[in-house]
């Protein structure tokens, strides 16, 4: 076997979510070894964009395609469309995902005996907020498999990769739903890497740890100053090389998963977090 990712050039991956920071850069790094990338996102524009971008600057055939990854119909027509212009599918990542304010509690702990505590806390989760976090990260890793992994199963091919989180091994506080969903998807990851094990279709997931995108942002920097708020000071000091990661630090950990080079990894949850997963705190 070539130890190289050429196994990957004219394979053709879809990619979910692929508008924002973290799935344009994993576009890049899938464009840049030659695979022609389908950018699905609920944002059609955002998904158009990237799959222009890295058209013209790798020269790999792209597609951008506005999708529901909670919308079987809608993801129906872009398998349509994609199989048309294609006539495969080699890969499918799922990073479609997200939090809410709702799904969020105001405060880290709830102290005995302070009652105004309970509607800033667990009590106060709005219900179909959770849910929507829910869904758009399990039911949206869920739906998107069921849809596109056939193909795959099939010609007796294929690899899938989920998008979890470090959320899922050590919760957050605040973000309850967000960080059972992404449980739920190591538990889903592996349970599917079983099923499909004698299909030659691989399942793994990469669990980043914490990347500034344009959704925590200014949780985690202050907007003015651009100094850490206390939370962000807090991740800092738990991850021990001292920094958040960069989007562009996937993108080995991705290609790896993807390519032969990894035949015989699978139902892995592979942590991208720099050490914070490995450190006890003290």
């Amino acid at each position: 076997m070539k130890l190289d990712f050429s196994d990957l050039k004219n394979k053709v991956c879809i990619l979910t979510g692929g508008g924002g920071v973290l799935g344009a850069s994993m576009a890049e790094a899938l464009a840049s070894a030659g695979v022609k990338v389908v950018v699905i996102d609920l944002n059609k524009e955002a998904a158009v964009i990237v799959a222009d971008k890295i058209e013209k600057e790798y020269g790999v055939e792209s597609l951008g395609l506005g999708a529901n990854v909670l919308d079987k119909s809608s993801l129906l027509e872009a398998r349509e469309i994609i199989i048309d212009k294609f006539s495969k599918i080699d890969i499918l990542i799922n990073a479609a995902g997200g939090n809410a304010p709702g799904a969020t509690t105001k405060i880290e702990q709830i102290e005995s005996g302070k009652s105004d505590d309970f509607s800033d806390g667990f009590f106060g989760l709005d219900i179909e907020s959770f849910r929507k976090v829910f869904d758009l990260n399990f039911i949206g890793t869920l739906i998107p498999t069921m849809i596109f992994a056939d193909v795959m199963v099939e010609r007796g091919s294929g690899v899938i990769l989920n998008i979890s989180s470090m959320n899922a091994f050590k919760p957050l506080t605040k973000i309850p739903a967000y960080s059972a969903a992404k449980a739920s998807i190591n538990n889903f990851t592996q349970w599917l890497a079983v099923h499909f094990g004698k299909t030659g279709v691989r399942v793994n997931a990469i669990a980043p740890g914490f990347f500034l995108t344009n959704q925590n942002r200014f949780l985690l920097t202050d907007e003015k100053t651009g100094d850490l708020t206390p939370r962000g000071e807090k991740i800092i000091s738990s991850t021990p090389v001292g920094k958040f990661g960069e989007p562009k630090d996937l993108q080995g950990a991705l290609l790896f998963l993807l390519s032969d080079v990894s035949a015989f990894v699978n139902g892995v949850v592979l942590p991208v977090d720099g050490g914070y997963s490995a450190y006890g705190g003290v």
